[in-house]
């Protein structure tokens, strides 16, 4: 032993206390999908504005939706990747925000308070597939068009695309 070291003498029949393991869950903020700024990151971001789960089906999803609304390579046109009319000034989808961050609060507030929307509102919370949400948008009055009822609207894999900073 080493001079001037403690020792301490337990006796054999105490027992150990309990030991708490806490857990923590953490989830993605507003703030870290702003300043990583992709395609994908927008597409979570009107998720968790609509309090909709963040599943990959529901990422796929929106990110077709946005593909088939602005492609992928100038996803953050004017600021409105849906071509949402709600909030941006213009009507029919043609108007602007002032940041990305806007245009998927506005979208997804537009999808909570438009009663022709609880389908997509519905699949969106469901978040098991992407394809049931996208019958939803087709069905639904989002595009004159409704996207050909699918025909026009293409499943293949959306590449990730940065937006340039000044957009969010």
């Amino acid at each position: 032993m080493t001079a001037g070291a403690q020792t301490l003498d337990v006796a054999a029949d105490i027992a150990a206390p309990a030991v708490s393991q806490e857990s923590y869950t953490a989830s993605t903020g507003p703030e870290t999908l702003i300043a990583s700024g992709t395609n994908e990151d927008w597409a979570k971001l009107v998720l968790i504005y609509g309090g909709w789960p963040v599943t990959s089906e529901n990422v796929t999803v929106m990110l077709q939706w946005m593909r088939e609304e602005n492609g992928p390579d100038n996803w953050w046109n004017r600021n409105n990747p849906l071509n949402n009319g709600h909030g941006s000034g213009g009507g029919s989808g043609l108007g602007s925000y002032d940041s990305l961050d806007t245009a998927a609060w506005y979208a997804a507030d537009n999808l909570r308070k438009r009663s022709f929307y609880t389908a997509i509102v519905a699949a969106l919370s469901d978040g098991t597939s992407a394809h049931a949400v996208a019958q939803a948008i087709w069905a639904s009055p989002w595009a004159s068009s409704h996207y050909g009822h699918g025909a026009n609207w293409t499943t293949s894999p959306v590449p990730v695309v940065p937006a340039p900073a000044s957009a969010w």
